[in-house]
């Protein structure tokens, strides 16, 4: 990213570390310069996400350090690079965790740029939101819905999109069963996604045993059913959804499903390893693990209008950028209730 003369705040990350060891440091660094093709965008809010934990303890590390984290950005544009006309200085727009695709490989070309093997992630392999500004190629940026105030709007561009792509993955139909491993961020606007899209289908909820806030909000949501991660709901799940970060869920999701069913991972990876599987216990009759890579434009695209028609609440705890660190550690130790999301700018 080049840079120009004004200067910017930045939690910046150096070195992997576990994030006990509150490892971004807060910086000042010269304002970005948008290039052909690119926006430079002024950071009201930031989302932040479990992926973060991922790069920051180095299971998903960035291809380059230092690195400025986070994907879940909203702001305003205020300024054009060359060539770049789709949006005005002003526009509130928002970035997603996919900031780049080549659109001529195989993958891009059948509308797979998720698993583009070139793809750039935002705050992985080019600076992100955990800033005051940023830059983003024009066409990898989007509207946000008026409804949404930008605390709000953050967390809709990765724990919204990607949990859309997630229920689509998983097949849930009207009338189905949809099961839920853990309550954070991401499921927490699926389950008001699939109580709108199917009146007549349930959606079973599995926690931590003492998690009771995040319990407390499965229920006001919706929820069919609430219990823990390794208890047998009332009836067998159709679907499910395991949104995290370690092994056993997986496991208990496959015990738990019909026949024919699918569970389908919302995971970039996970701290624990998936137990050993008992092929007649967890796979026969034609059970399904599929996991989600990332995501496309197409999935943004779809998700936010769909989100302001619904309309989705996102629930937040709201974070300065210099408490980045204590965030992070309370999403680790699923002390978050909802989405938290660190306000860059007044």
């Amino acid at each position: 990213m080049q840079r120009e003369g004004g200067k910017m705040k930045a939690m910046v990350l150096d070195e992997t570390s576990a994030v006990e060891q509150m490892p971004l440091k807060l910086v000042d660094l010269p304002e970005p310069v948008p290039g052909r093709g690119q926006i430079r965008v002024r950071v009201f809010a930031c989302g932040v996400c479990h992926t973060e934990l991922d790069e920051i303890e180095g299971r998903v590390p960035p291809s380059s350090l230092p690195m400025i984290l986070g994907h879940e950005i909203v702001g305003r544009v205020e300024s054009l690079g060359p060539g770049a006309g789709r949006f005005k200085k002003g526009n509130r727009v928002g970035i997603a965790w996919i900031n780049w695709a080549c659109g001529r490989c195989p993958f891009c070309l059948k509308g797979e740029e998720n698993l583009c093997d070139t793809a750039k992630w935002t705050g992985k392999d080019v600076d992100g939101g955990y800033a005051q500004y940023t830059v983003v190629s024009e066409d990898f940026a989007y509207p946000i819905p008026e409804r949404f105030a930008d605390l709000e709007a953050a967390p809709l561009l990765c724990a919204g999109v990607i949990g859309y792509r997630a229920l689509r993955l998983s097949g849930m139909e009207n009338g189905r069963i949809l099961g839920l491993y853990g309550f954070g961020a991401s499921a927490h606007i699926v389950i008001q996604v699939a109580k709108y899209k199917y009146p007549n289908g349930k959606v079973f909820v599995f926690t931590r045993p003492n998690q009771k806030e995040h319990q407390d909000l499965a229920r006001r949501l919706g929820a069919d059913w609430i219990g823990a991660t390794g208890d047998a709901p009332p009836a067998k799940l159709d679907c499910a959804i395991d949104f995290t970060p370690v092994g056993e869920p997986v496991r208990q999701a496959l015990r738990n499903l019909e026949k024919g069913g699918r569970v389908v991972m919302n995971a970039i990876r996970k701290t624990t390893p998936i137990p050993e599987l008992d092929y007649a216990e967890h796979l026969w009759h034609e059970k399904e693990l599929k996991s989600v890579a990332n995501v496309t434009r197409r999935d943004a695209q779809e998700f936010l209008p769909l989100a302001a028609e619904i309309p989705i609440v996102p629930e937040v705890e709201v974070f300065r950028l210099n408490d980045a660190n204590e965030a992070l550690i309370r999403l680790k130790e699923g002390r978050i209730r909802g989405a938290a999301v660190l306000k860059i700018t007044e």
